[in-house]
């Protein structure tokens, strides 16, 4: 005899199952859905800072002692005035996120460029806001005072013996999230009147996700 009631038990167990199943799949694709929007938004908030190219604008740069330069597209301002240091760089935002310098740290060429990213205790804080808007260009500026600092003693040496000066630029989006690390070199070109400084870039680092290469 057809024992309808187990029947009936079996069929309805197998249709749960199917349905916890399906609700599992559609939850874990909801899931990866959710994911990648989430990246994609990241990604279209992301500043990535370049060195400007030489037919950009000049900007003016002041420090807050009067001192003031006239910064070049595609160059660099290094340069020792009295016991002095300015410094400054013309950069170019080719990410889609306005980028927030946080930063910066110098260092000579003939230290290790190792392929990490230099440790955040190293940086020095930026003493006034400035912003690199995206598509557009801004500029990087540091001033040295203190002729027993590590950081000044690196580069008036670059400076003053006509040597490559690692630049290290910590930066973020504009509500402090997508940190970012790019170093760049300002290397020295030309004689006499014609002496300036350019600058290049060799790597980034993205610090808030994991392997952020």
């Amino acid at each position: 005899m057809t024992d309808w009631s187990a029947i009936s038990n079996g069929a309805t167990g197998a249709g749960t199952l199917v349905l916890a199943l399906a609700t599992f799949a559609s939850v874990r694709s909801a899931n990866r859905s959710a994911r990648i929007a989430e990246r994609s938004l990241s990604v279209g908030m992301r500043p990535v800072l370049f060195p400007s190219r030489m037919e950009d604008r000049a900007e003016k740069v002041f420090w807050n002692d009067e001192h003031h330069e006239r910064l070049l597209g595609g160059q660099v301002v290094a340069r020792v005035v009295g016991k002095n240091i300015y410094l400054a760089m013309s950069v170019r935002n080719v990410g889609n996120g306005i980028g927030v310098l946080q930063g910066w740290h110098v260092e000579a060429r003939d230290q290790n460029l190792s392929a990490e990213p230099r440790d955040l205790a190293l940086f020095r804080e930026q003493t006034r806001d400035l912003y690199v808007p995206p598509g557009d260009l801004s500029f990087w500026q540091a001033g040295l005072r203190d002729s027993d600092d590590e950081h000044y003693k690196i580069a008036r040496k670059a400076i003053e013996d006509r040597e490559t000066l690692i630049i290290h630029l910590l930066y973020s989006d504009h509500e402090g999230g997508q940190r970012t690390i790019t170093r760049f070199a300002a290397f020295p070109v030309g004689e006499g009147d014609q002496e300036k400084w350019l600058s290049s870039v060799s790597k980034h680092w993205f610090l808030d996700r994991p392997n952020g290469r």
